[in-house]
């Protein structure tokens, strides 16, 4: 019997639910960062409000948010915890995606998302860590596949019900295949290894994931693909779970900006504050818009190509305003910034992340440049 709280979109004001838990997350923010330490307590708070089920649709008995609303949800929570709202971004996305494609494409994905509704699980993904290429090995055995892998960079994981993930058939008839397929964080094959010890967001729990001979029925396989080549599905989950992950930036940027304000305040004499403030704002300003059009792109957009580029570039727009901002929040803060008890070195360590999601700069910009020259994006 489900655990959870049915939420419904037009009943629910889904920036003040994150608001509300988010007072308690970062009381806890703090300890997370020092200890390495996964955000257990948040993700229990998390589940018991429902929120777990917000992007589910209302017909699946999900609360029916879409892109905007999510979108508001994640950057609130990352106001108050960035490490919570990032490794919930990875559950929140997957559920978008996964509804995108229900509600568009009537892709057999209705039983996923009834058990996000019902049974309150958190999916966890592989994506970041594999996206075009994958990793691991998917061995043909009778019945179905072996799968032996080793997963990074699994957000949230500890918390986790299902790894929804892909390996790689090096020996498919037409060439190296990509599979994937979901896997039980439970299952004795599969083995959670404490990785985690990094510069910002350490409060993700993003363990690597070990899987040893876990065994996938050919009934399991939930989809095919060439390795390494643009699939319609990336093209979905690059409008749809791209704007959502940096949502969780964004937050952080505005908590970098609302703290360096508080803490220049007894400043506001010095004649070079203003200016130092300008700028910061300034960059804020440049991460919001760029940030509008991903989420106005998930929203309303169709996927494909052309959708991916623009998203892709926007990403890098967003990332880059948004580490500009804590930059500028530490100028506008000074010496104080350096201190670990006034919150801002974190926010600055943790808005590094945004480096580090698909599509890389490098990665964006030969995407962008084969499209406008009319090449192959494959290439």
């Amino acid at each position: 019997m489900s655990t959870a709280i049915r939420l419904h979109a037009q009943q629910t004001d889904w920036q003040a639910a994150a608001r509300d838990l988010g007072l308690a997350f970062a009381r806890r923010a703090a300890a997370a960062d020092e200890q390495d330490a996964f955000v257990a307590e948040n993700f229990a708070e998390l589940k018991a409000s429902g929120l777990l089920a917000a992007g589910v649709p209302e017909e699946l008995g999900g609360g029916g948010a879409g892109p905007v609303e999510l979108s508001a949800m994640l950057q609130e929570l990352a106001r108050h915890c960035g490490s919570t709202a990032l490794a919930f971004s990875m559950h929140t996305h997957q559920v978008a995606v996964a509804a995108w494609r229900w509600r568009h494409q009537k892709a057999p994905v209705e039983a996923l998302l009834r058990r996000v509704a019902a049974e309150n699980i958190v999916l966890i993904s592989s994506g970041g860590s594999d996206w075009l290429p994958s990793s691991g090995t998917a061995t043909r055995t009778e019945g179905g596949f072996r799968i032996d892998a080793r997963k990074a960079f699994a957000s949230g994981v500890p918390a986790g019900d299902l790894l929804l993930t892909s390996a790689v058939d090096a020996d498919a008839e037409g060439g190296p295949e990509v599979l994937h397929f979901a896997v039980p964080l439970k299952a004795e094959n599969v083995r959670l290894l404490d990785t985690w010890r990094t510069i910002g967001m350490r409060g993700t729990g993003s363990q690597d994931v070990e899987i040893a001979g876990f065994f996938v029925p050919e009934s399991a396989i939930a989809g095919r693909r060439p390795q390494g080549k643009w699939h319609p599905l990336f093209h979905i989950i690059s409008m749809v779970a791209i704007p959502l992950i940096y949502s969780v930036y964004l937050g952080v940027a505005e908590a970098a900006r609302d703290r360096a304000l508080a803490l220049a305040a007894r400043r506001k004499d010095d004649p070079g504050l203003p200016y130092a403030i300008g700028a910061m704002d300034r960059e804020l300003l440049a991460a919001r818009l760029a940030h509008r059009r991903m989420i106005e792109i998930a929203a309303d957009g169709t996927p494909g190509p052309a959708t991916t580029n623009e998203v892709m570039a926007a990403r890098a727009l967003t990332g880059a305003a948004c580490v500009r901002t804590a930059e500028k929040a530490m100028e506008v803060t000074g010496g104080m910034s350096f201190y670990r008890a006034h919150e801002l070195e974190r926010l600055f360590r943790d808005v590094q992340g945004a480096r580090f999601h698909p599509l890389g700069d490098t990665a964006q910009l030969h995407y962008a440049g084969r499209m406008a020259l009319g090449l192959d994006i494959d290439g």
